[in-house]
């Protein structure tokens, strides 16, 4: 079986609808297996779904938004002081390093290079990030157990 048989049966399994298709021969064999195996894949997709639909609705509302951009830019300018502690990796953010631990750090706190200040859970592996940074915390910029992309701002830290 070569590559194009497999993407044909891979396309064949999708379109079909079902949970898991094995295929076995003398000497090879592929187990395929898609989201409708369990309702927990979907469930969980459907939050993302439902936080992206309303986005656009805003929108229509440009008069009330315009105002709102004013002082964004204001709070941009007054965080160029401070220095952004941003996630090194892709994965879900997470303030403790365990549920029943208090968190790393919180706003106000004081924070030398080196401190860890949250953890991100990239494929089951749980990665310590460090601050870059001596200073103090002014701001987190993200919830707690929410997915962060690469090089998305975490914190802010005032150096001074």
């Amino acid at each position: 079986m070569d590559i194009k048989d497999i993407q044909n049966l891979i396309k064949f399994v999708s379109k079909a609808e079902v949970s898991e298709v094995k295929y076995k021969t003398k000497d090879f064999e592929i187990t395929i297996k898609t989201p409708l195996a369990g309702s927990e894949v979907s469930y969980m997709q459907q939050p993302q779904m439902f936080h992206a639909a309303p986005q656009p609705m805003p929108v229509a509302a440009a008069p009330a938004a315009a105002p709102a951009a004013v002082p964004a830019a204001e709070s941009s300018s007054d965080d160029s002081k401070f220095v952004t502690i941003k996630s090194p990796m892709i994965g879900t953010f997470y303030r403790k390093p365990a549920p029943d631990k208090d968190v790393f750090v919180n706003v106000g706190d004081e924070v030398s290079a080196g401190k860890v200040v949250c953890v991100i859970e990239a494929m089951k592996l749980f990665n310590q990030i460090e601050s870059e940074v001596s200073g103090k915390i002014v701001k987190i910029l993200v919830d707690d157990a929410t997915p962060v992309e690469y090089d998305q701002p975490l914190f802010l830290v005032d150096p001074s």
